[in-house]
């Protein structure tokens, strides 16, 4: 894209698309960051870590380096378009962002199963088995959820470069440019794909989440019928933890559907273009502080964190003298 054109089309709403979407993905950065460097120095210090913040740790980690691939492609890709489609550089961003793309699902839906197991009160002789076994089983989760996004990966990589080589060559008959292959590449090769791929995380989270939902919903009716405190205090905490699950449902359900739908229409360009990238990257930005408020450890260290200037403020007042 010269820069004349770019020029044209930078106008007051695509600026403000543009600068709403870096601010998106900065305020997405800092919150996985900060639940990665929490976690990472709790490992470090203590060598071990909860079941729950294994996953967590997994999920801020491949957020965060989503969230800076997302933004290095996006402006690669929008300011030097005829360079981007060229280069060996587009099927390594591909690479790198499908493997932490299907990570990121994967690693929800374990947080959604680990959540499910630990805190649904269901008898089922499967549920005992798996709350005395959860521990030892989310180190396997996240390997092979690892090894499930790299195969899928090297999926889509393998067959897109035989095909990609194969227009090169002019093996193709028809007269078709390289805007037109990439196209029809990503709808009838990449959609099926991803849809059956992303459709397995997707289809476990939900039903974990929905048995969590059902599950709560039945202990809160019992509590509300209650009549001690501490039954009230049961029932405040489990209708916050339901609040924070329909949340969760929504956001991965959102983002589910939104990476489908960019594989159909991801040829938004010039207006369109930044609105429907902070569509695609709302979940990883906003999420990771619905799951620090929902962490009572993360969300205390994060507001001593916010209370440090106060307090830094307040004793030099102190000590400054008369």
């Amino acid at each position: 894209m010269c820069t004349e054109g770019v020029t044209e089309i930078l106008g007051p709403f695509m600026i403000f698309s543009m600068v709403f979407y870096v601010l998106l993905c900065s305020l997405g950065i800092m919150a996985n960051g900060f639940i990665v460097v929490l976690l990472g120095k709790e490992w470090v210090l203590c060598h071990r870590l909860s079941p729950c913040d294994m996953i967590l740790i997994s999920v801020g980690a491949s957020r965060f380096c989503l969230l800076w691939l997302g933004m290095i492609h996006n402006f690669y890709f929008f300011f030097l378009p005829p360079t981007y489609s060229k280069e060996p550089s587009c099927q390594y961003f591909g690479i790198y962002w499908d493997f932490l793309n299907s990570a990121t699902f994967w690693f929800a839906t374990w947080l959604s199963v680990l959540f499910c197991v630990k805190i649904a009160n269901f008898t089922h002789s499967i549920f005992f088995w798996l709350k005395w076994t959860v521990k030892e089983l989310v180190p396997w989760f996240l390997l092979v959820s690892l090894l499930i996004s790299f195969i899928v990966t090297m999926l889509y990589f393998v067959e897109n470069n035989a095909l990609y080589q194969a227009f090169l060559q002019g093996k193709f008959s028809e007269n078709i440019t390289l805007y037109g292959f990439f196209r029809n590449l990503e709808i009838h090769y990449f959609f099926p794909l991803k849809l059956i791929t992303l459709s397995i995380p997707c289809s476990i989270f939900v039903v974990s989440t929905v048995l969590l939902i059902t599950s709560l919903r039945r202990h809160s009716w019992r509590m509300q019928h209650g009549t001690h405190s501490t039954q009230e205090l049961s029932t405040q905490a489990h209708t916050r933890a339901l609040k924070c699950l329909v949340s969760f449902l929504i956001f991965y359900a959102l983002s589910f559907l939104f990476m489908i739908t960019d594989v159909v229409l991801s040829g938004f360009e010039d207006t369109w273009f930044w609105p429907w990238q902070i569509v695609i990257y709302l979940c990883s930005s906003i999420h990771p502080f619905i799951l620090i408020l929902g962490n009572s450890h993360l969300e205390g260290a994060l507001m001593k964190l916010l209370l440090q200037p106060k307090t830094f403020w307040n004793d030099k007042r102190v000590s400054s003298p008369t």
